[in-house]
């Protein structure tokens, strides 16, 4: 294997597919290179995933298959709601970049600020808002995979 990473043997279609079974990739994935997308501020689409008081965009490309990324702007006393809900993606993981935010995973509350960040299993039934009376959140939130039912408005 090392040896075919150093590019110093050249291995035969068959054992490019056994390394891939074992990789658990298609063997597609070893000659496609991903497109490079850019989504300019201007033109990134607004999403809702519901809430109140929450302004959305996704950030990523709605084509990505392996994640996708959300801004989200939470105005003072905004957030999911008060019911628990769950996701099927496999992974969450949200990013304060200003204010405060409180997630709620199941009975455990966890408060993060500015800088502070939370990976958690959307699995699990959860529910978030800015306990601030006074002051907007900025949040940047990732979902693995995608979320496949977000809203465009």
């Amino acid at each position: 294997m090392s040896q075919l990473e150093r590019d110093r043997v050249s291995p035969s279609v068959a054992s490019l597919i056994l390394v891939c079974e074992a990789l658990r990739i298609p063997v597609g994935a070893l000659f496609d290179s991903a497109p490079s997308q850019l989504i300019r501020r201007e033109n990134r689409p607004r999403i809702n995933f519901g809430g109140e008081r929450v302004t959305e965009w996704l950030i990523s490309p709605d084509s990505e298959k392996s994640f996708q990324a959300i801004e989200t702007i939470i105005e003072p006393g905004g957030g999911s709601g008060n019911e628990l809900f769950a996701l099927e993606s496999d992974a969450e993981w949200i990013y304060i970049i200003v204010g405060s935010f409180e997630m709620r995973i199941n009975d455990e509350i966890f408060t993060l600020n500015e800088g502070d960040s939370l990976t958690f299993s959307p699995r699990q039934l959860h529910s978030w808002r800015n306990p601030s009376p006074d002051n907007i959140t900025r949040a940047l939130w990732v979902l693995v995979p995608p979320e496949p039912d977000h809203v465009n408005t």
